[in-house]
């Protein structure tokens, strides 16, 4: 907990440097596929820094999640199976060294494949789920790219241009409350936008 505190306030730091846009656009990248801090907090900061910027901050960490979607995508598909259908030592680097990255999670992914398609991507790319074993997994059980690309670049569309929106709007004061229930505000928005896909399908 001291280490991801410590990279925590590292992120943060960036703020208040001439080097935020750069930072966010590298960590949205890296968080896709295998840093443990989302880009969240430090789009915060830089919209609270300059709210003209909101949208085009969203936009910049948007562009870089799903570019890093892909990184993960490509390391699941081409580095992640020995020839024998095994795990190579770089799957067995990612279950040993990232948190809550394991072998029972990563089949359990592909049972929710099977059944959600789509909606696993998009729920994973806008809720707390931890986005990074959604993208490896994706290119190691061969989803389909397009899909992928799709339900990424909505879902963290969605997420970012939402935290970016709520900033802009209602300034400072509305951090706090970000910080504290985001991930709540995450699941509410997810299940309201499914419940209107499945309402939209009954009624047609």
């Amino acid at each position: 907990m001291k280490l991801l505190r410590k990279l925590y306030d590292w992120v943060l730091h960036w703020a208040d440097t001439p080097y935020g846009p750069i930072a966010l656009f590298i960590l949205a990248f890296a968080e896709s596929s295998f840093f443990p801090i989302p880009p969240d907090a430090l789009l915060i900061a830089l919209v609270l820094g300059s709210t003209t910027k909101a949208f085009r901050f969203a936009l910049n960490c948007t562009i870089a999640s799903v570019l890093g979607a892909l990184l993960g995508y490509t390391i699941g598909h081409f580095l992640w199976w020995t020839p024998s259908n095994e795990f190579t030592s770089i799957a067995m680097f990612f279950f040993n060294n990232i948190p809550g990255f394991t072998e029972n999670l990563f089949f359990d992914v592909q049972k929710m494949y099977d059944q959600y398609d789509f909606w696993i991507v998009f729920t994973a790319g806008f809720t707390p789920i931890p986005y990074k074993v959604i993208t490896i997994s994706s290119g190691a059980f061969n989803i389909n790219l397009l899909m992928f690309i799709m339900a990424s670049v909505i879902s963290r569309g969605a997420r970012f241009f939402l935290v970016a929106f709520l900033i802009w709007k209602f300034g400072p004061q509305i951090r706090t409350f970000i910080d504290k229930y985001f991930n709540w505000l995450a699941i509410a928005f997810t299940i309201l936008l499914i419940g209107g896909f499945v309402a939209i399908k009954y009624a047609i």
